[in-house]
């Protein structure tokens, strides 16, 4: 494929994505729901400016490992935080719910369901632990906990030890730019970016090869790359160099957050996830800003294909803890009760979910299941 090709070829590869369900769409057009919170926000609770993820959906939580070899399912994708609405996280994870929810042929009462105990988990704020916690949840960290570096060269490049494959997953690059990412890479501290690298320290990593990483959905087109680096005694590293774009989702007035938007990333991730912020560095290649965590094997996407009733209800209250507790450890005590107060307020007798909640979900589910059926239209088309 020439270089000139690659944009129009990955714009097509989203698209053809984004067609796949409509929980697949949710996921690549996070620019509608952020339409529809500058459209609604007057309509939602405006809680203490905090870090909030801007795209908290299903595929953006995981297990993620610790500089000392611990794994917690967190937050594991920070290209929109900003200091905004806490609220705001809350709505994104429950539209990412429900469509789950249509896309398994669950009934709508399930969905009802889903929102009483995502916010149950939220105001918890403590991840649920043993027998109270997801199932998917135990059996995601049992997996990563037990994964080591063979697991992960097999997952990611089929072994190999010295290049990284070329296949639709790793592409080539044409000289100048990879010409910029070992020199990229060459001048970079790795040594704290997992427990791995932590513990062969600074010097005596070795760049070996790089390829363009198609990987996600809408940011598919911007920059991404995958670098392989070698230590001593034939350590090996797995690096995720991503492009730091402008936020599109909306931050709190007077907000003070990096200008940098690889700082800023850092900056949330850090704040919301520190297993996943204290193992990334940030710089610049093609005078665009980066950012740089090194791909532990325990490090995990949570990946379900459909869900059962009783499934979605422990999944939803875990996950809502997740997000409380990475939106808590930023409040004080008097804060963090002031906000979970107004946000049990319900306007019913007979549920537990709040009108504000309820409306906004529904809300955008029916318009992301228009503009998905329209989006099928427009691909079928072209295609």
């Amino acid at each position: 494929m020439n270089f000139s090709d690659r944009p129009r070829y990955l714009e097509r590869l989203r698209l053809r994505k984004m067609a796949k369900s409509q929980h697949a769409f949710v996921r690549g057009s996070a620019w509608l729901f952020y339409d529809w919170l500058n459209k609604h926000d007057e309509g939602l609770p405006q809680g203490p400016a905090a870090w909030i993820c801007g795209d908290c959906h299903l595929g953006n939580l995981g297990a993620l490992s610790d500089l000392e070899g611990g794994v917690a399912i967190q937050i594991r994708d920070f290209d929109q935080t900003v200091i905004g609405n806490p609220a705001d996280d809350l709505v994104r994870l429950g539209l990412s719910l429900a469509s789950a929810i249509r896309s398994s042929d669950l009934p709508g009462v399930t969905t009802a369901h889903m929102l009483d105990n995502l916010l149950a988990g939220y105001i918890k704020a403590a991840p649920s632990s043993g027998a109270r916690g997801s199932e998917d949840l135990r059996k995601l960290l049992k997996r990563a906990a037990h994964r080591r570096w063979h697991n992960l060269a097999l997952e990611r490049f089929e072994g190999q030890q010295k290049q990284l494959p070329r296949n639709r997953r790793f592409w080539p690059l044409h000289h100048p730019e990879r010409s910029q990412v070992r020199t990229f890479c060459q001048v970079l501290d790795i040594s704290g970016l997992t427990p791995e690298t932590e513990q062969h320290g600074k010097k005596g990593w070795e760049f070996m090869d790089a390829a363009y990483w198609i990987k996600g959905c809408s940011s598919l087109g911007h920059l991404r790359f995958a670098a392989l680096m070698r230590g001593k005694h034939r350590r090996m590293a797995l690096l995720d160099i991503k492009e730091a774009t402008a936020a599109a989702a909306p931050s709190a007035r007077r907000a003070q957050m990096p200008g940098n938007h690889a700082e800023r990333v850092r900056a949330g991730a850090r704040a919301m996830s520190p297993n996943l912020g204290d193992r990334m560095v940030c710089g610049e290649i093609e005078g665009k800003p980066v950012f740089v965590r090194a791909i532990s094997p325990r490090d995990m996407k949570l990946e379900i294909d459909r869900l059962t009733s009783r499934q979605t209800q422990a999944l939803a209250r875990h996950l809502g803890s997740i997000v409380g507790e990475a939106h808590a450890r930023q409040m004080d005590v008097a804060d963090w009760r002031c906000w979970t107060r107004e946000l049990s307020h319900a306007t019913g007798a007979n549920t537990k979910t709040p009108s504000w909640l309820w409306t906004s979900v529904i809300d955008l589910l029916a318009t992301h299941e228009l503009a998905y059926l329209d989006h099928c239209r427009r691909f079928a088309l072209a295609n």
